[in-house]
């Protein structure tokens, strides 16, 4: 690691990792360090002002202004689950991932992670700083992360999925198949099943049930509205740990 003030540390630990949210942290030795202060994402609207901080193509401690685009975006990540993320115009280029994206007050927002596309076209995305915040503080006390889990393989529901299961609206999501084993299994979900709320929320699409899911605390028992055969009906699921 590479201080500002020109030191060098090479004695890093790495403490934990996340890699649904492409999140780690790691623990230096030394002083004469000053922590910078979290923000609160939820707080952010859009057209707030921000910056990204960051080394884009090497060039150390460049920063970029913009503005909140928008929030709440969700995204499939590397690790194969969705993650949600901010969006927005500063610009951002290779090297700026892991950087903070902080508000006029210097505060952490968000952590710098994407560009869309291989260049800055004015949308780039941010983990929200709630979500770093909860994965560094989980990592810092019990060295890891761990996201609820429903294993299920799934579609969006379209107009005429809905109109031929008897279903008002396109809300929900269509179960494809259940992994063995899942805490889906165990709760009784099957293929053709339609997912419509989850622990009292509306689910929109595939992404949204995703995010609910990996913030469902692993242990806890939630009720999942389902429409079986154009019928409503309640099942309740043990959310388990979802796998590395």
């Amino acid at each position: 690691v590479r201080l500002a003030d020109g030191r060098t540390i090479k004695s890093v630990q790495l403490v934990g990792s996340d890699p649904l949210n492409d999140l780690a942290v790691l623990k230096i030795p030394g002083g004469g360090l000053t922590a910078v202060p979290w923000g609160d994402s939820d707080q952010l609207e859009v057209g707030d002002t921000v910056l990204a901080i960051g080394n884009p193509y090497g060039l150390t401690r460049t920063v970029t202004a913009g503005i909140i685009s928008a929030k709440e975006r969700r995204a499939q990540s590397n690790a194969g689950g969705f993650q949600e993320l901010l969006q927005t115009d500063a610009a951002m280029n290779p090297g700026n991932s892991g950087g903070p994206l902080v508000n006029i007050r210097g505060e952490i927002v968000g952590i710098n992670s994407a560009i869309y596309g291989e260049a800055y076209r004015g949308i780039s995305f941010a983990i929200p700083s709630r979500v770093a915040r909860q994965v560094y503080e989980q990592i810092r006390r019990e060295g890891r992360s761990r996201h609820g889990w429903l294993g299920i393989q799934m579609a969006d529901l379209d107009e005429d999925e809905a109109r031929s299961r008897k279903i008002p609206d396109t809300r929900g999501v269509v179960v494809l198949s259940v992994l063995p084993g899942s805490p889906a299994e165990k709760a009784g979900l099957l293929p053709g099943d339609v997912v419509r709320t989850w622990n009292g929320e509306v689910v929109e699409d595939s992404s949204a049930l995703g995010v609910m899911v990996a913030k469902t605390p692993v242990g806890s028992e939630v009720p999942v509205e389902i429409y079986r055969q154009g019928r409503p009906q309640t099942v309740r699921v043990l959310v388990g740990q979802r796998p590395l």
